[in-house]
């Protein structure tokens, strides 16, 4: 029968958590892809880009919104139960209420897995997958970027002037300014021109005009026809790796170098373990490894629950005083990343912050149980 019971239970949180926690990240999915237009508006990716660079954001909100969401089916199934007497089954079949946290905590365990498992290795993954489209990503939809009189400088060193656009795509007045490097660039003018696609690359092609060299010593060329390669250059979009999308090892290496005072590249370059990043390696490393730890100590806190009753007078206040509680928690835990560093003498404190607020808590409430 307590199995039964406490499958029952754990069905009812399961069967919650996946509804809500599903229907959150679709909220905040939409948001985000919306907001990501931009990629397609101003920065001239393709619709596939786009798609799929929103579609693999998905595992990192889920990620992001699951300790909440945890706490939140768990504070809501619990309450539920007890005002629906159905929490006396439970003390009916001999469960008494520290077996019955035990069953909770151990429950917790499994979300606690499958948040390592999303932040140290689902999202990383899907977050640098994402990235290496927009590395591979041609300015497939430059064209509808153009627009009159309006400098466009979507595409790296590359800044681009239209004073009019026909109906029939002929650009009329055109200036453009190519930044080569910091010590040479060339402006070109041009009477009029097109944006043509040849074998899946976009070209410019300029008619009437001249082009002028700022080197050493300034060169002017003239010319009737001439064509400028698109694909020759890059968006301005970011397509080098952030730290969250890198490996958690390698992470982890860096940490290694860091506290040996010592300073090397990794991954190819990739990442510059150095102290001038070292608190952004530190604060990342945390949330994939560190966060997941405050799953039990939020399920220790709502199990309070089941040490009142709902005929007390006091019990809404009491349900807002382990909302309030949790909640904090949850705030703590994403504080502490802002304020860690990279000696284990100033993380030793954030590291056993959550292990020591367990134990706390846990002898609280075996304290309070005495008292019932």
């Amino acid at each position: 029968m307590k199995k039964l019971i406490f499958k029952n239970l754990t069905k009812d949180i399961t069967s919650f958590f996946i509804v809500t926690t599903l229907s959150m990240t679709m909220i905040v999915w939409v948001i985000q892809a919306v907001n990501l237009l931009d990629f397609i508006t101003e920065d001239g990716h393709s619709f596939k880009i786009y798609f799929m660079y929103a579609l693999l954001s998905l595992p990192k909100i889920f990620s992001r919104i699951l300790p909440f969401m945890f706490f939140l089916s768990l504070f809501y199934i619990i309450i539920k139960y007890e005002e629906k007497n159905e929490l006396i089954i439970f003390w009916l079949n001999g469960v008494n209420k520290i077996y019955f946290l035990k069953k909770i905590l151990n429950y917790s365990l499994l979300f606690l897995i499958t948040q390592l498992l999303f932040t140290s290795y689902f999202v990383p993954k899907t977050q640098d997958l994402a990235r290496s489209y927009i590395r591979s990503s041609t300015m497939e939809f430059f064209p509808n970027l153009i627009k009159e009189k309006i400098f466009i400088d979507t595409i790296k060193n590359l800044t681009i002037y239209i004073e009019r656009k026909k109906n029939d795509g002929e650009l009329i007045n055109i200036f453009l300014e190519d930044n080569i490097s910091v010590d040479e660039k060339k402006t070109i003018y041009a009477k009029s021109g097109r944006l043509i696609t040849i074998q899946n690359e976009q070209y410019l092609i300029l008619y009437s005009g001249k082009i002028i060299k700022h080197e050493k010593k300034q060169k002017v060329f003239h010319f009737d026809e001439t064509q400028i390669n698109l694909s020759n250059y890059s968006s301005k979009t970011t397509t080098f790796p952030k730290i969250q999308e890198l490996k958690t090892t390698m992470l982890l290496t860096c940490l290694k170098i860091l506290s040996n005072n010592q300073s090397k590249l990794l991954g190819d370059g990739i990442l510059n373990c150095n102290p001038n990043n070292s608190s952004a390696v530190v604060e990342e490393t945390f949330r994939r490894l560190y966060l997941p730890l405050y799953l039990p100590v939020l399920a220790l806190i709502i199990n309070f629950l089941i040490l009142t009753s709902k005929d007390k007078f006091n019990y809404s206040r009491y349900k807002l005083v382990i909302f309030s509680l949790s909640s904090l928690v949850l705030v703590v835990s994403e504080l502490s990343l802002r304020y860690s560093g990279v000696s284990l003498k100033e993380n030793i404190i954030f590291i056993i912050l959550p292990i020591f607020l367990f134990l706390i808590i846990f002898t609280l409430f075996k304290k309070k149980l005495k008292y019932i």
